[in-house]
Formats: structure tokens, C-alpha cells, sequence
């Protein structure tokens, strides 16, 4: 019996040659399935991450299904309920997580959607019940059917963050080489630790995304530095296309890390743009696309963060001089999201050779931010006006404005997202005591005092 696989690149032009193909030996699985991957980019799956995380449990069901002599378009909800004891009842070392679970039939359900969208099939192979859905951020509640599959034990809060003395040790100890008494470890060979202290800092301070924080370009970084030279933080718009789900936004960055940034271009990475020449760097990259400096504007704004990591600056008519990228290598190459998860790694490695048991990956400091942020907003809040009288209704409206503050900078697309922040600003004990002193010097004293 043949095997079902997934291959990540297909034989495609331009972005259609990063939705994933599931084959059967050599050959296609099926020409309706692989019609579903190709519209995934249409309603929104356009990171190579999430198709690629979609690829990976449809194709876990469908050697399940396999294994039941059935086809993807022949399942009912008794293989669901069968999946299900084989996925979440097994013994402990096949068990999945109740999130993995929940995120399964997730892409799952939109197959399925699809699927009776297209005629394939009269019936799903889930059932849906009719719930309430509150409303958050000023919208209106609706009603919405819900996949009885999915686990109301599966907590969408478990957010890990960071406290800001592990950074410290994370990015000095981890990502710099330094030894924990901050001196230069003898015989480090750590070339590029100011650069990867730099990027975990741009993650922890402005809450970008992996993908978007690595497709950065070094020219839009120095466009911003030129502009409001009396403002400590400035706004960095991010195009629609490098941001998740093509919706867009600005971030805050911080002038003083901007400043250090702007070291690291005109020392570090300029060596490494000086070797990319000297090797002709631009035959190593796959699918190099050459861009003058007139046109860069133009391929910032349609351009993913892949393709942005394929920019080569020319001359006009002329050779190519260097990437477009912020952060390079050390022989001038861009520095890709999966080289990034690799550095952190062996950071934390490094962190626990050292006796600090650290293991922090780039999205994490997104939730950093997000958690430390939202403290200080709501802190910020409780200075201006005293917490009003009333229900719970009325801690949720002062709560609004930071949740929104944040939802806008993380780039969320529901509020509701953002929400789960909430649960983590106890563990921010300086800031929330703070609140409270705040807070409890707005309320009235005790009668005649």
C-alpha cells in the first residue's frame, strides 16, 4: 500500500509554489483535495506556516482513513468519533493534546465546508449546533454554528511569556555568548550575537510576528529614522502583505533600539553585504528577484516575507550589490524564519550549560510584549480617571481602550484573541501593585478624615 505524504513546494509560479501537495506514492492524492489547497490563499491561509500546519492534519486523517479502507470524501461522523478515540483516548506516549485536537478539526471542518460548497458531499462528516456568540469591541452578538467535535477542555489561554529578568539572561547569556558575570566567554566565536540580541529585542518590543520581524528591509527601518527626530518611539507601517492575514498595520519602535539597529547595519551587516559581493552571494540565493532602489517601494508593498528575503538590490542595468533584508549572515545571505528558531534554540542551550534553565522561542516575546503592554496600558488607564461605580460591565469598559491599544498592535483580528492576555497581568506583580496604589488613591478616604 502506497503512502500518503506531504510535499511543502510544488512546480508553480510566484506564490502558489508553497501550497502544500498531499501524494500517494508518486501520484496525486486527489485533484479535488489538492483544488482545496490552492483555494486555501483565496480565504486566508497565505503563511507558508499555516499551510503548511493544514497539510499536516489532513494528512494524519487521511492515513487514518487509510487505514479504514475509506477516502476523504467518503468519511462520516462515525470515523470522526473513531479518530477521535485514536487520537485523544490512546495510550499516553500517541496521545494528542485537547488543543492539537481542537486545531485538527479546525482544518478539518473547513475541508469538509469546502467540500459542500464544491458538491462533493451532501453531508459532513461533523455535526454543528446553533450557539451564541458574545459580542467583544463593540460588535454585535451573533449566532454561529458550532463542530460538536471540538473539546471545551482545550484552554486557549495557556500563554507562555517571559519575565523581563529571563530575557535579560535569555538574550546576554543565550543569544550574545556573554558568560553570566557579563564578560566575553574565552575562545566565543559568537560573530553575530549583537545582531540576534537586536532582533529578539525588536520581537519583545514591538510584538511582531516571526515572519514579519525576519522580512523586515534594511531601507524601510531608515526611513522611518528620518522622519519626527523628536518622538521616542516611531511608527514602522508593516504592508498588508507581510502581516498575517493580509489585514496590515503600524508597530511602535522604539527610537533608541531603532538608533542601534542603524549601528548594526552600517558595521555588521555591512561586512557581511562586503562578502556577498566579493562571493557573488546572488547566484546562491533560489529565485533571486533583482530590484532597483526606485522600485523597492513598490515590491515592499505586494511582496510576502519569502519574497522579501529574494529581493537583491541592483544598479540599474547593473550587477547585483545586496539583499534587500535587514538581517543577514555573515556572508550576506537573509536570515529566514527557520534560522531564527535554530539561534534561539541554541541559545537556550547555551543558558542551560550555564545553570539558567531557559527555553524561549521567538513567539513567546510576542506574548511578552503583549502581557507587559497591556499592564502598562491599563496602569496608565487607572492614573486618568477613577474606576466608576456599577457593574462588571463598567471594569470592562476601562479595560477597552488598552485591549484595543494592544489588539491593534499585535494585529489581531478579533478581540477576543487578545483577551487571554488578561489572565496573565497578575503574574505582572509590579505593575498591577502599582494599579492598585493608583487606584486606591482616586477613592474617597473614610468620612472626616
Amino acid at each position: 500500500m502506497s503512502i500518503i505524504t506531504v510535499c511543502e513546494r510544488r512546480e508553480a509560479r510566484g506564490l502558489d509554489a508553497h501550497v502544500p501537495l498531499i501524494l500517494r506514492g508518486d501520484a496525486l492524492y486527489d485533484p479535488d483535495l489538492d483544488r482545496f489547497f490552492l483555494d486555501l490563499p483565496l480565504s486566508g491561509v497565505r503563511s507558508r506556516h499555516s499551510l503548511r500546519a493544514y497539510a499536516y492534519d489532513v494528512v494524519v486523517w487521511l492515513r487514518f482513513l487509510d487505514a479504514c479502507g475509506k477516502t476523504v470524501w467518503a468519511a462520516t461522523r462515525d470515523d470522526v468519533d473513531a479518530y477521535h478515540r485514536e487520537r485523544r483516548r490512546d495510550e499516553a506516549d500517541h496521545r494528542i493534546t485537547a488543543a492539537s485536537w481542537n486545531r485538527a478539526v479546525a482544518s478539518l471542518d473547513r475541508l469538509y465546508r469546502w467540500g459542500e460548497q464544491h458538491g462533493l458531499i451532501t453531508d459532513a462528516p461533523f455535526s454543528r449546533r446553533a450557539v451564541w456568540r458574545p459580542a467583544h469591541g463593540g460588535r454585535r452578538g451573533m449566532i454561529a454554528a458550532r463542530n460538536d467535535a471540538y473539546e471545551r477542555v482545550a484552554r486557549r489561554s495557556d500563554v507562555r511569556f517571559v519575565t523581563m529578568d529571563d530575557y535579560r539572561i535569555f538574550r546576554e547569556v543565550g543569544l550574545r555568548g556573554l558568560t553570566p558575570d557579563g564578560t566575553e566567554r574565552p575562545g566565543a566565536r559568537d560573530r553575530n550575537g549583537l545582531r540576534n540580541a537586536l532582533f529578539a529585542d525588536l520581537l519583545v518590543t514591538t510584538g511582531l510576528r516571526l515572519e514579519e520581524a525576519s522580512g523586515l528591509l534594511a531601507a524601510e527601518l531608515a526611513a522611518i529614522d528620518r522622519e519626527d527626530s523628536d518622538a521616542q518611539q516611531l511608527w514602522l507601517p508593516l504592508p498588508p502583505p507581510l502581516t498575517k492575514g493580509d489585514r496590515g498595520r503600524s508597530v511602535l519602535l522604539p527610537r533608541r533600539l531603532l538608533r542601534q539597529i542603524a549601528a548594526y547595519v552600517a558595521v555588521e551587516r555591512a561586512a557581511g553585504v562586503a562578502k556577498f559581493a566579493a562571493r557573488d552571494g546572488a547566484t546562491k540565493l533560489e529565485r533571486p528577484i533583482p530590484v532597483t532602489r526606485a522600485g523597492l517601494d513598490r515590491m515592499r508593498d505586494i511582496c510576502t516575507p519569502e519574497e522579501r528575503c529574494r529581493l537583491i538590490l541592483c544598479d540599474e542595468d547593473g550587477p547585483p550589490r545586496e539583499p534587500a533584508a535587514l538581517w543577514l549572515t555573515e556572508v550576506g545571505q537573509p536570515v529566514r524564519p527557520n534560522s531564527w528558531e535554530v539561534i534561539f534554540t541554541r541559545a537556550g542551550n547555551r543558558c542551560a550549560e550555564n545553570g539558567f534553565p531557559l527555553s524561549i522561542n521567538p513567539h513567546q516575546l510576542r506574548h511578552t510584549f503583549a502581557v507587559h503592554m497591556l499592564a502598562l496600558l491599563i496602569q496608565q488607564r487607572l492614573r486618568e480617571a477613577a474606576l466608576p461605580a456599577g457593574p462588571m460591565e463598567s471594569y470592562r469598559l476601562i479595560l477597552g481602550d488598552p485591549l484595543q491599544q494592544v489588539q491593534r498592535l499585535l494585529g489581531h483580528a478579533s478581540l477576543t484573541t487578545t483577551y487571554i492576555y488578561l489572565d496573565h497581568i497578575a503574574t505582572r506583580a509590579d505593575t498591577v501593585d502599582a494599579a492598585v496604589e493608583e487606584l486606591l488613591a482616586l477613592l474617597p478616604g473614610p468620612q472626616g478624615a
